[in-house]
């Protein structure tokens, strides 16, 4: 078993605060916004045997398991991270697994630098992930039904927003949720601007459900994203609740602290919310044009007290233990390859004691047990 050393990446939408609180430390008054745990090469985590992806290249076997090598490849199949939302992210989608392999080899093939500002997909693999709250977390996640989205918009009494909601009650489901983004995404940008500043002031005098698109304005004045963001269903997470992100999927983190887990990609295509690149036709291509229910999902205990979150991936598996003072040791060896992130209290992972933001990485097989009185997540895979 061994301490993680964790990158911290200060990109500009992060909380200031939020990770610093949890680790205990004073703010450096730069943006905090999410600290990786796991083996990505953009910012591996470190032991004292080295950067976590080189030690697992070294000796897959041993680190990851003969299952897990088998089933995903000798690399770790999943990134860990806390998130802490001081500022929206952008609107965006993921890609299933077949789009990320087309889409990689198309852009391989025509000669685009992986490093490229257009550049799509940075490598073949999709990006399920699963966020899971630790204090209020605001997202939208999924289309709203086209007539609840219709509604949202006749309020807010904005002339240039009267064909949209004339398209979304002419049209069935799909075609009327695609003619609308379609439409904003590519419509001219200064009266767009208009538009959504328009909005934003309607959004702001009305207040109630229409605060968080205000909210969104503030941070991307002029974007169209803000009135794509109002097809999408608002979501406030409480501690220990999580969304699950699909592939096709719209979504948007907007304020909070989470732990977030996915599959090892850093595949995105872009709605909004961004000024990095957004490119509408394969965005088209990615998305899909489905009302759906967000899925708020609440762990449940089994007898030894882990809290899982299922979710139909098997790039990684997250839970939760949340220990009491003086609970009996668990028993968590495993055939798989685990990371184990303190978020509060103390807890005790074999001979290492963790506090908040605090992580260990378990080789497959290694015996591991906990102890303490804290709140331990656990990652692993499915294998």
């Amino acid at each position: 078993m061994d301490r993680l050393s964790n990158t911290v990446r200060p990109y500009a939408w992060g909380s200031t605060t939020a990770i610093p609180e949890l680790l205990g430390v004073e703010p450096t008054g730069e943006p905090q916004a999410e600290m990786w745990m796991g083996a990505h090469p953009g910012a591996p985590s470190r032991l004292e045997r080295g950067p976590l992806n080189e030690v697992i290249a070294a000796d897959p076997e041993t680190e990851l398991g003969p299952e897990t090598v088998a089933k995903f490849g000798p690399r770790l199949p999943f990134l860990l991270k806390l998130l802490a939302a001081g500022a929206p992210l952008s609107l965006q989608v993921h890609p299933d697994l077949t789009q990320a392999k087309e889409g990689y080899e198309d852009e391989q093939r025509r000669g685009v630098p992986i490093d490229a500002p257009h550049r799509n997909y940075k490598d073949a693999n999709h990006k399920p992930e699963l966020i899971c709250a630790l204090t209020p977390f605001d997202g939208l996640c999924g289309f709203r039904n086209p007539d609840d989205a219709a509604r949202l918009l006749e309020g807010l009494d904005v002339n240039s927003l009267k064909p949209y909601v004339d398209l979304l009650h002419a049209h069935p489901e799909e075609a009327a949720l695609r003619e609308v983004l379609t439409a904003v995404l590519a419509a001219d940008r200064d009266e767009m601007a208009a538009t959504v500043t328009e909005a934003a002031a309607a959004a702001e005098r009305i207040g109630g459900h229409y605060e968080p698109y205000a909210l969104i304005a503030r941070d991307y004045p002029g974007d169209p994203g803000v009135i794509a963001a109002m097809l999408l269903n608002h979501v406030r997470l409480q501690p220990g609740e999580a969304l699950f992100l699909g592939a096709g999927v719209p979504h948007a983190y907007l304020n909070g602290l989470g732990v977030e887990i996915m599959a090892n990609s850093d595949n995105v295509l872009r709605c909004g919310l961004t000024p990095k690149h957004v490119d509408v036709p394969e965005l088209l291509r990615i998305v899909r044009f489905q009302a759906t229910d967000p899925g708020v999902l609440r762990p449940e205990a089994d007898p030894d007290g882990e809290e899982v979150y299922e979710t139909p991936t098997d790039e990684f598996r997250l839970s939760r233990f949340v220990l009491p003072a003086g609970s009996t040791p668990r028993d968590l060896t495993a055939r798989t390859p685990q990371i184990l992130l303190c978020t509060a209290g103390n807890v005790r992972t074999g001979q290492l004691e963790l506090a908040p933001g605090e992580s260990v990485f378990v080789p497959a097989g290694e015996m591991t047990e906990i102890s303490g009185n804290g709140t331990l997540f656990r990652a692993t895979v499915v294998a």
